[in-house]
C-alpha cells in the first residue's frame, strides 16, 4: 500500500510539473517547471528577529544516545548557534555533556565527527563526560577523543542540572 502510494504520489507530482512546463497556448516554458517546483518546496526567507540581540548565551547540549545521526544534529545545532549569535549581536559559552550511550560520540569518531568536534573545541566548547557512565560501562578515558582529566564529572545528567541552576540554557532537540 504504501509503495503504490509512493508511486501515486511520484505521478501527480510530475504531471503537475510537466503541465506547468507548457503555457496556456501549448508551447514549452521551461521556467515555469522550475517555478513550479520552487513553489512546491517553497523558497528561501530571509530570517528577521523582532527582540533584542541575542547577547551573552550558556547553552547545554546534553548526548545521551549513541545514534550517530542525532549526535551529528547536536554538533551542527551548537556550530550553527556560533553563527546566528555573531549575526545577532550575541556570544555562545557552550557546554556539551554526553552520559549513557552519548559518551559512544567519542569512541573513535570518525573524520568528520573529530573536524566538529576540534572546530567546536577551538570555540571553547567544553565536553564533559559522565564518570559513573564510564564505570558503568568499563570505559578508561584516556581511550577517548580528547578527553582529559578535567573532562571528567561525576554524573553527566546531575551536571545538565547543575549548570542549568546556574542560568545555562539547556537545549535538547532530540535525544
Amino acid at each position: 500500500m504504501k509503495h503504490t502510494r509512493k508511486i501515486l504520489i511520484s505521478l501527480i507530482s510530475s504531471i503537475f510539473v510537466a503541465g506547468a512546463v507548457y503555457a496556456a497556448d501549448g508551447r514549452a516554458n521551461p521556467d515555469a517547471g522550475a517555478k513550479a517546483m520552487e513553489a512546491k518546496h517553497g523558497s528561501y526567507v530571509e530570517p528577521k528577529i523582532n527582540h533584542g540581540q541575542y547577547g551573552a548565551m550558556k547553552i547545554v547540549v546534553p548526548i545521551t544516545t549513541d545514534d550517530k545521526a542525532v549526535q551529528g544534529m547536536k554538533l551542527h545545532n551548537m556550530a550553527n548557534s556560533f553563527e546566528a549569535a555573531a549575526q545577532w549581536g550575541g556570544q555562545i559559552q557552550g557546554t556539551i555533556v554526553l552520559y549513557a550511550k552519548g559518551v559512544s560520540l567519542l569512541t573513535d569518531p570518525d573524520p568528520e565527527t573529530r573536524q566538529m568536534i576540534d572546530a567546536l573545541k577551538a570555540k571553547d566548547v567544553q565536553f564533559a563526560v559522565c564518570d559513573n557512565t564510564l564505570r558503568g560501562q568499563g570505559i578508561d578515558f584516556h581511550h577517548l577523543y580528547h578527553v582529559v582529566e578535567r573532562d571528567i564529572v561525576p554524573s553527566g545528567f546531575a551536571e545538565v542540572a547543575y549548570l542549568q541552576s546556574k542560568k545555562n540554557y539547556v537545549v535538547d532537540p532530540v535525544n
